[in-house]
């Protein structure tokens, strides 16, 4: 389908799009453990209409062991055609009222600036329709042969690593198409191409049998929230970066990262200084983070006059792209023990991996999506990283080895916030990435010929 088509269709196939948004937001589909299972079940006879309407007829669930079923589809293409994988997720995040929500987080409400608001308007319901849409444009005919995946568990524990581990046939590909990113900015086009992997653990120390007298043992007994704060503080400079020894850490050479619109964004007050020194995008992409999740402390209106026995902390470490998770989270747990004060011996508990994702920019089809994108949005993109996220990529790419991935979507940094309160969507970055995948498709599919 040449350019002028594509426009044409998706300017046409937007209003049905909103609809099926609005439908999908409907589903509080969190798949977190605790959450009612119900709205996972609902909005998967939606998905599967979704993609039925618009000309994926074999549609069908995918068993997941142990979790939520993806939506999943192999729409064969002409024959020598590359296999392009269509990826998005259907689960969202909680939305609590308590976040700050303007507006009911599961009805899709548009206000005046023309954005949707609503839990999982742009993470990631907005890059499923994005997706169906797609799929519609070439009417159950793609010029590739297409294997659609939406899974169902990316915000939470996720199983379908360990399917991608045992049936690698199942996503067998030459593309992996990603669309779970976005934009810096509305309308200004970039594609990732690295994501921060994540490494977690729960960190324990323990002192004391038992909770003592303040008074009378204060100064001399080992106080285990004392020594929690000591060790957390050497993970840190005096400027904020992180100072574990041996972590994999480069310098960001793509696009770059305004400091004072990240504050903005970001929502820093007053005159609160960012953490960390040198440029913003390698802070942010290609260096190591840890961040403290939670304690178990006494809170204020429960503390009395006791030193504290036992302390745990909840720590994740975003590692950069390259790395290997193993090394990574070995060196976390190495600096631990090293800097644990007062001789307690840390304990490690509920460790979790994720890995990181670094693509080769000099493939055919990231050519070909620079060029579609150009094409959709008027402008070259840039090539960005990510502080987040998303380990199935890197799955995927070792399931089918010579493998392109390619990461974009409409959910823009700016203003979509993602994960937290008034979450959306501005329509035309969903239009605009419909029109960019049909020519990436078509592109794919000439180059074949």
């Amino acid at each position: 389908m040449d350019l002028a088509s594509a426009r044409a269709y998706a300017d046409q196939a937007m209003p049905a799009v909103i609809d099926d948004l609005t439908t999908l937001v409907a589903h509080p589909s969190i798949a977190f453990p605790g959450y009612p299972r119900e709205p996972m079940d609902a909005i998967v006879p939606e998905l599967l209409d979704l993609f039925r309407r618009n000309g994926v007829e074999q549609v069908e669930t995918l068993d997941v062991p142990g979790g939520y079923p993806a939506i999943y589809a192999l729409v064969p293409g002409p024959q020598g055609s590359p296999t392009v994988t269509l990826y998005a997720h259907y689960d969202v995040q909680p939305a609590p009222m308590s976040q700050g929500w303007t507006t009911d987080p599961w009805t899709a409400t548009t206000k005046a600036d023309g954005r949707l608001y609503g839990r999982g308007a742009a993470d990631c319901k907005a890059g499923v329709v994005a997706i169906a849409a797609t799929m519609g444009a070439f009417e159950g005919t793609p010029p590739c042969t297409v294997r659609l995946v939406i899974e169902g568990e990316e915000e939470t524990s996720s199983h379908i690593e360990e399917l991608v581990q045992a049936r690698p046939e199942l996503f067998a590909s030459d593309v992996f198409v990603i669309c779970d990113g976005g934009n810096e900015k509305v309308g200004e086009p970039a594609i990732g191409t690295g994501l921060r992997g994540d490494v977690a653990l729960t960190v324990t120390l323990r002192s004391l049998d038992s909770a003592l007298h303040s008074g009378a043992f204060g100064g001399g007994a080992p106080d285990a929230l004392v020594a929690m704060i000591q060790l957390l503080a050497t993970l840190h400079d005096a400027e904020g970066n992180t100072v574990v020894e041996g972590l994999h850490s480069f310098e960001w050479e793509g696009g770059s990262v305004d400091e004072d619109e990240f504050r903005s964004v970001a929502g820093v007050v007053g005159d609160a200084e960012l953490v960390g020194s040198g440029p913003l995008a390698s802070r942010l992409w290609s260096r190591p983070s840890v961040t403290v999740l939670g304690m178990d402390v006494p809170t204020v209106a429960g503390s009395s006059n006791a030193l504290v026995p036992t302390c745990s902390a909840r720590l994740s470490l975003r590692i950069a792209p390259g790395s290997d998770m193993e090394h990574e989270l070995e060196t976390l747990k190495e600096h631990l023990r090293t800097h644990t004060p007062y001789g307690l011996v840390p304990q490690f508990t509920d460790e979790k991996m994720g890995a990181p994702f670094l693509a080769d920019t000099s493939g055919p089809a990231v050519a070909a999506a620079a060029t579609a994108m150009g094409e959709a949005f008027g402008a070259a993109p840039a090539f960005l990283g990510s502080g987040g996220s998303i380990p199935l990529v890197s799955e995927l790419i070792q399931a089918s080895p010579g493998a392109e991935a390619i990461v974009w979507g409409p959910e823009d940094s700016e203003k979509a916030r993602i994960h937290g309160p008034d979450e959306s969507v501005d329509p035309s970055e969903i239009r605009d990435i419909v029109v960019a995948q049909i020519r990436l498709l078509t592109l794919l599919g000439e180059g074949a010929r």
